[in-house]
């Protein structure tokens, strides 16, 4: 039977047993997923701690868990950050959704010129990657804020990370050559980048590769090029 896996940042309260009293998650458990006493369900707290408990009580209202055994955390392999130009309708769902399976760190949404959209809601951005990555077993939960100009994140990060664009060009770096374990990648929209931010790009010496011999689409991009840099 496979086992259902559920984020709950308690942190350093867990315990060996312990009284769970989340309302939404009870009603979870007893309604959607039907659960009784002696299932056992993997719970991970976001911070690289996942374990084994056993459902010794549960009623309506709270739910007697006890520990059966600690399990090996799964950490992505790199610490990245995705910088994607916001996109329009679901599109931004769909990359949260995938890229926190495929191992993303940190996304952060760009307001780029051409950006199709400009509104980003963060909790429900938030949720979405909580799900994504009870679903595909990760023990960390990526981080998400507001949406950033260019030149703002650019002035964060450069001094803590290898910075990247996607974008086909004929000095391009060789992402197989990229040995730093903490990288970020800027993935434009589907107008791609101005002149102006591509004037920005070169006057901060950013490095470009060329991620296909194609043209794909900005949330194909965003994905390939994650699947890229956790090889």
């Amino acid at each position: 039977m496979k086992l259902h896996r559920f984020y709950i940042p308690l942190g350093s309260n867990w315990s060996h047993d312990f009284w769970l009293h989340d309302e939404k998650l009870l009603h979870q458990w007893n309604k959607v997923l039907r659960f009784r006493a002696n299932q056992e369900v993997v719970l991970f707290d976001g911070q690289k701690t996942d374990r084994l408990y056993k459902i010794n009580e549960i009623t309506d209202k709270e739910a007697h868990l006890i520990l059966v055994t600690e399990l090996s955390p799964k950490i992505p392999k790199k610490d990245i950050y995705l910088l994607w130009s916001l996109l329009k309708k679901d599109k931004n769902d769909w990359v949260l959704q995938k890229c926190t399976e495929l191992g993303v760190s940190h996304f952060v949404p760009i307001l780029a010129d051409r950006s199709e959209k400009t509104g980003f809601k963060v909790d429900r951005a938030k949720k979405i990657v909580i799900e994504a990555s009870e679903q595909c077993g990760r023990s960390d939960i990526p981080s998400v804020r507001e949406p950033v100009h260019i030149l703002t994140v650019v002035d964060e990060l450069k001094v803590k990370v290898a910075l990247f664009v996607c974008e086909q060009a004929e000095e391009a770096h060789d992402l197989k050559l990229t040995t730093q374990s903490s990288l970020g990648v800027f993935v434009g929209p589907e107008g791609g980048w101005s002149d102006s931010e591509k004037q920005q790009f070169k006057n901060l010496e950013l490095s470009y590769f060329n991620l296909h011999d194609f043209t794909l689409r900005a949330e194909t991009a965003a994905v390939a090029v994650t699947t890229m840099l956790l090889q």
